[in-house]
């Protein structure tokens, strides 16, 4: 089997994206998702269009039991794991902190913190056996740029930025590759989640501007993992053109 990729929140976006991309170099790919039918598609368009052998494991990642039960249920084959891509995370509403909702507090932390931890746990014994791999975590430029509403958002991404640069420290003796790709404003469901279906509300923070699209950050994952085994990207940074920064952005009348 060609290198193996596994990729969580696949079913959308940048994670859909991603795994395409690698399927389409060469890369064995192990999506995770929640949406059966979704992840069965993309599966079905990784064997057939990119010839590629894909496998998919439908289970939510806040939850440590079906984490655990989804990597311990890999095949001998799957186990050889080489690239492992943290992408599923999520905004919940847009508040100030006085009027935040905890479940969407709850949503976010389990997400993007405490998923990534599970998942990250249950994979890195199998790169240190063979003393190689590489785990690229998705973070945000809202992980070093707080801004108004983004409270708890900004500190579970937060958080990615402290345990990207920890763990790149911890697995270092390992020959363990760690990288964080912070995207700037990118178009997928993500605004979407973040307004609760609202249609109209996900298109707003868009005007004017062309934003990063998932192809665009999957572009950027696909380098950074397939550099020469000596070099290492630690921190990549990526932002549409019209956006300096989470404070400044130019948007065409």
């Amino acid at each position: 089997m060609s290198k193996v990729a596994l990729i969580t929140g696949a079913t959308s976006g940048i994670g859909k994206a991603t795994a395409l991309l690698l399927a389409e170099n060469g890369f064995s790919i192990i999506i995770t998702g929640r949406r059966q039918k979704l992840l069965d598609e993309i599966k079905h368009e990784i064997e057939v269009k990119y010839k590629q052998n894909a496998l998919a494991l439908c289970f939510d990642i806040r939850h440590k039991v079906e984490v655990e039960k989804a990597i311990d249920s890999l095949p001998k084959e799957w186990q050889n794991i080489d690239v492992l891509v943290n992408n599923a995370g999520l905004a919940a509403g847009l508040s100030h902190i006085q009027n935040g909702v905890t479940d969407d507090w709850e949503q976010m932390i389990d997400t993007n913190i405490k998923g990534l931890l599970y998942i990250t746990r249950k994979v890195i014994p199998f790169m240190i056996e063979k003393s190689k791999g590489h785990i690229v975590n998705i973070g945000s430029i809202a992980g070093t740029q707080v801004y108004e509403n983004g409270n708890v958002y900004c500190a579970s991404k937060h958080a990615v930025h402290a345990l990207s640069q920890s763990m790149r420290i911890d697995l270092l003796k390992h020959n363990i590759k760690v990288s964080e790709i912070r995207p700037g404003m990118a178009e997928t469901e993500f605004s979407l989640v973040r307004f609760k279906g609202d249609s109209e509300a996900a298109k707003k923070p868009y005007l004017g501007l062309i934003p990063l699209s998932g192809n665009d950050v999957a572009d950027a994952i696909h380098y950074v993992v397939t550099r020469p085994p000596h070099v290492n990207i630690n921190d990549l940074e990526i932002t549409p053109t019209s956006q300096a920064c989470s404070f400044y952005i130019y948007r065409n009348a």
